[in-house]
C-alpha cells in the first residue's frame, strides 16, 4: 500500500507541475501579447515597466505556486479522508456480515431462497 501511496504521490506531482506550467505559459503568453499590444506605437520602452513586468509575472508565479500547494495538500487530505472511509466502509460490511450470521444462525435468510 505504501508502494501504490508513493506512486499517486509521483503522479500528482507530475500532474500538477505539468498544470504549472501551462499556467505559467499562458501568463507570459498573455503578458507578452500585452506588451506587444502596447509596443506598437513606442520603439522604445522605459526601464521602469520592464521591472514593472518582470515584477508582476513573478507575482504570479509566486501565486501559481502558492495555489498549486494548496491544491497539493487538499489532494492529500481528500486522499486521507478517502482512505478512512474505505476503511470504515469495509469494518462496517465485516460487522453487517457478522450480525448476519449470528442472528440466523446457519438459517437462510428471506429473499436469499433460490426457487
Amino acid at each position: 500500500m505504501d508502494r501504490d501511496s508513493h506512486s499517486e504521490d509521483t503522479l500528482s506531482t507530475m500532474v500538477l507541475e505539468n498544470i504549472k506550467n501551462k499556467l505559467i505559459h499562458a501568463f507570459r503568453v498573455t503578458s507578452e501579447s500585452r506588451e506587444d499590444a502596447g509596443d506598437s506605437g513606442v520603439s522604445v520602452r522605459p526601464l521602469s515597466m520592464g521591472r514593472s513586468s518582470q515584477a508582476n509575472e513573478e507575482l504570479r508565479r509566486a501565486q501559481i505556486d502558492g495555489a498549486i500547494t494548496w491544491l497539493r495538500s487538499e489532494l492529500l487530505e481528500m486522499r486521507t479522508q478517502d482512505l478512512q472511509l474505505a476503511q470504515t466502509l469495509l469494518g462496517l460490511n465485516t460487522e453487517i456480515q457478522r450480525l448476519r450470521r449470528e442472528s440466523f444462525g446457519g438459517v437462510e435468510v428471506e429473499g436469499d431462497e433460490q426457487p
